[in-house]
């Protein structure tokens, strides 16, 4: 059943993190508890603590809203260190192999690196997140065990390199969908190319549209309001007796909503009243539309 109402006191909206090394993503729910003065924070997706970069939290009854930004694409920036292997993939690991690389060009691992972009297969590596058998993989890999993981689809759209100065380390630029591993794309290149390598000085910079110039740091977050918080959604408008119905959760017509039957976008759609607030989250269903979630209380 979808869920309704005005919510508990307090703010609502989201804040985006410029997040520090150093900091798990569950750190920084913590902290932004204490700064906005709310327990009604949780965060979009993960970010590695030795991370930095654009972390988004929702704040109040943003929060039920987040599983509609974890599916966006994401950005990153960071450097892929040719010649050696880690066990965590990156800079923070023990090294378990070394390469001797110095007669790898640049050209090379360039052109190697196109063959990354697209629909490709990655494998969670064992410091991920990913649950297996009930657990989390970094879970396992703390107590020194390993497990078999499946491959899974994700979709590269950019994995742009450049010498970065220092021999054997390359600039890199991702662009890719959610659920994607840079550090695995590092790994990965660094095999493409008859050896090994790490990712080191992971940054990300984007969340779909939400980017470096919207963060703050963590001691001074900025509150965007509840109408920001599905920005990266096709959203539709109604006028004053329809959100009247929306506000008791009642299935529409797709015209209601001003949605062609057949019109392409397949949902959910944010759904906004006269003043532009947000009311509802709506999915096609049998041939209209349906709340998801509603967020006006009945009745307005």
């Amino acid at each position: 059943m979808a869920g309704r109402g005005a919510g508990p006191a307090g703010p609502d909206g989201i804040v985006v993190i410029d997040k520090e090394a150093g900091w798990t993503s569950h750190d920084v729910v913590a902290k932004a508890r204490g700064v906005l003065g709310t327990r009604k924070v949780g965060h979009s997706g993960t970010l590695d603590p030795d991370a930095t970069g654009v972390l988004v939290l929702g704040v109040g009854r943003a929060t039920r809203l987040l599983r509609f930004l974890t599916l966006l694409p994401k950005c990153y920036e960071g450097r892929v260190v040719l010649g050696s292997e880690t066990t965590t993939l990156d800079a923070s690991g023990e090294v378990t192999a070394v390469h001797d690389m110095s007669a790898v060009t640049a050209d090379q691992v360039v052109e190697a690196a196109r063959c990354f972009v697209g629909d490709i297969e990655q494998i969670p590596p064992m410091v991920s997140a990913v649950r297996v058998d009930g657990r989390r993989l970094y879970e396992i890999a703390r107590e020194g065990g390993e497990v078999e993981r499946k491959a899974r689809p994700v979709s590269v759209v950019r994995f742009d390199v450049s010498p970065a100065g220092d021999p054997g380390v390359y600039d890199a630029v991702v662009e890719c969908s959610s659920g994607t591993y840079v550090r695995t794309l590092a790994a990965d290149l660094g095999s493409a190319l008859g050896g090994g390598a790490h990712l080191r000085d992971l940054r990300r910079t984007a969340v779909g549209s939400f980017t470096l110039a919207d963060a703050h740091p963590l001691e001074a977050p900025v509150l965007l309001s509840m109408s920001e918080v599905l920005r990266d959604l096709a959203g539709v408008n109604v006028d004053e007796a329809t959100a009247l119905e929306i506000s008791f959760g009642r299935p529409l017509d797709l015209e209601a909503l001003g949605l062609a039957d057949g019109t392409g976008d397949e949902g959910p759609w944010p759904v906004y009243g006269p003043d532009g607030s947000l009311l509802a989250v709506y999915e096609p269903h049998g041939g209209r539309a349906r709340p998801v979630m509603v967020l006006a209380p009945a009745g307005s």
